[in-house]
C-alpha cells in the first residue's frame, strides 16, 4: 500500500489552509507529515477512511520528534483519495483526522495548542 521515509527538520508552514485543486491520478496521494507539535509522536495509523480498523503503524519503530518530517509514500496502482490518520503521541494522548483526500493534500504540519489541548493540521 505504501512505504515511508523519515528525513530531518523542515521550515514551519504557514498556518492558512492551502488546497490544490488538481485531479486524483493512482498514487498521488503521497503526503508529508511536519510536526510543530512540541512533542514526540510514537505512532502514525492511516487508514482507507470509514475504515474501522487502523493500519499498521507507519512509522515502525522510529519516533517523529518535534521540528522533524516523515513522508509516505503511496504504491504506484492505489487509486482512494480519502484517508483517516492518527497520530499518538509519546504520552499516549491522540489525535485522530477523517476522510483526509490525500489527492489534494502534499503535506500536514501537525501543531499542539496549549491554551485548547487540541492538536491541528495545517494542509498544503
Amino acid at each position: 500500500m505504501f512505504s515511508k521515509f523519515v528525513k530531518g527538520a523542515v521550515a514551519s508552514a504557514a498556518l492558512a489552509l492551502v488546497m490544490t485543486q488538481s485531479p486524483a491520478f493512482a498514487g498521488q496521494q503521497d503526503f508529508e507529515v511536519v510536526n510543530k507539535t512540541g512533542y514526540p509522536i510514537k505512532h502514525v495509523y492511516v487508514s482507507e477512511a470509514n475504515n474501522n480498523s487502523w493500519e499498521e503503524d507507519v512509522l515502525g519503530r522510529d519516533m517523529l520528534n518535534n521540528n522533524e518530517s516523515f513522508e509516505l509514500v503511496f504504491d504506484n496502482g492505489e487509486n482512494v483519495c480519502k484517508w483517516d490518520m492518527k497520530v499518538v503521541y509519546d504520552d499516549g494522548d491522540e489525535a485522530v483526522w477523517q476522510a483526509l483526500n490525500l489527492c489534494q493534500i502534499s503535506k500536514l504540519t501537525l501543531r499542539w495548542n496549549r491554551n485548547t489541548g487540541v492538536t491541528t493540521a495545517a494542509v498544503e
